[in-house]
Parts: structure tokens; sequence; C-alpha cells
């Protein structure tokens, strides 16, 4: 039997993304009050591509883990704008945490292509350095920021097992929450910029890692994994 050749990529379904993404990033370089509406709808504009490959992608479950990891990261970017009267940092870590965990699953059941690296140990020297750094100054949540730690460096860990642009993606993924762990932790160690640093990374790696998951989601070998 002949092999199915592999749907064409929707390279093309990326641009409104790519577009708010860049007019986000700009707008926070300038300090322009447009910034909070244009994060709003970065999310929903990187499920387009999503939504349009959903009839090519052979796994169901991995088109809802990949759904949900966006769901909850929107509500991450939106958790003081969605809810006003809730502490906006537990809630967004909250969402977040959520986000990272359904990336997980989705890395290890549905896209791992290899076995994990032995460069992904970088990751583990991350969650030591970031512990050293930041665990004088986080007081009673140092536990919870442990965690959380682990969480994230998980994410980027298992990404390494996945497509080039996963793995990619995953890397921008922690440098956008690094830099922004930086900033609510230890204020005056970073310049004003890296306030646009942590969305141009942030946008970086969850595209990327949307575009790598659709490649694999859409083969012709994830055609014959079964949904775990």
């Amino acid at each position: 039997m002949p092999r199915r050749p592999a749907p064409p990529p929707l390279t093309w379904a990326f641009l409104p993304f790519a577009v708010i993404s860049a007019a986000h990033v700009t707008l926070l370089a300038v300090d322009s009050p447009a910034a909070g509406p244009t994060k709003l709808l970065l999310l929903p504009l990187l499920a387009l591509p999503v939504a349009l490959s959903a009839r090519s992608i052979c796994s169901r479950a991995g088109l809802v883990l990949l759904l949900t990891a966006l769901l909850f990261s929107w509500l991450g970017d939106g958790a003081g704008a969605f809810f006003p009267a809730a502490p906006e940092l537990p809630l967004m870590l909250l969402f977040f945490g959520m986000a990272h965990l359904a990336y997980i699953a989705l890395f290890v059941r549905h896209l791992s292509v290899r076995r994990m690296p032995w460069w992904a140990l970088v990751y583990a020297a991350w969650w030591i350095t970031m512990m050293l750094g930041l665990g004088p100054h986080v007081g009673s949540l140092l536990i919870a920021v442990a965690i959380y730690g682990l969480v994230l460096g998980s994410t980027a860990a298992f990404s390494a097992r996945c497509h080039a642009l996963v793995a990619i993606g995953g890397a921008f993924f922690l440098a956008s929450d690094t830099i922004l762990a930086l900033r609510l932790f230890l204020p005056d160690s970073l310049p004003s910029w890296s306030s646009p640093a942590v969305m141009l990374t942030y946008t970086l790696g969850q595209g990327l890692i949307v575009a790598g998951a659709l490649i694999t989601l859409r083969s012709p070998l994830a055609a014959r994994r079964k949904d775990a």
C-alpha cells in the first residue's frame, strides 16, 4: 500500500498571528495602551491554523491537548482582564501551569520522535540556577516557585524530544518565563526593554510549538499512531 503523502503546510494561516504579535511587541516597546487588547488576540489567532488543520490531524487526543494548552495560555494572558476581582499573579500562574501540563502530555504522548537528548540537561541546570538566584527573594512562595519552575523546565525538556520547531519553541517559551520571573522578583536586574522581550520570546515560542505540533500531528506517521 503506498504511503499517504503529508498534507501541505498551512504557513499562510500563521500570518494573522505573526502580524498581531509584531504589533503587540511594538506597542509594548512604545508603552502604548493598545498593547493590552492586542495581547488578547494572540492565542485565538494562533488557534486559527489548528482549527483549519483539524480534519487532517490524525490524533484526536493530540488535537484536544494542543487546543487545551492554547486555551489555558489565553486565560493566563488575560487573567487580569477576565477576572478583575481576583489576584492576577496567582491566577495567571495557575492557568499557565495548566497550559504547561497540557503541553507536557502532548509532547510525551503524541509528538515525541526521539529519545531525550543529552543537551536537555541544560534545563536541569536552568532550574538549579533559577532557584539559587530567586530563592532568597521569593519569601513564602519558595515551594510554589520551585514546583512551578519544575513544570516549566519539564516542558522545555520534553519539547527536546519532538520536531525541531517544537524544541526551539520550547526553549523560547522558557526564555520568556525566565525574563518574566526576573522582572517579577528581581525588578531592578533588567532594563525596561525586557518587557517587550517577554512577549517577543513568548510569541515565538508558542508559534513554533504549534507549527511543529501540526507538522507532526498531520504526518503519515501520526496516522499510524493510536490515541492514548
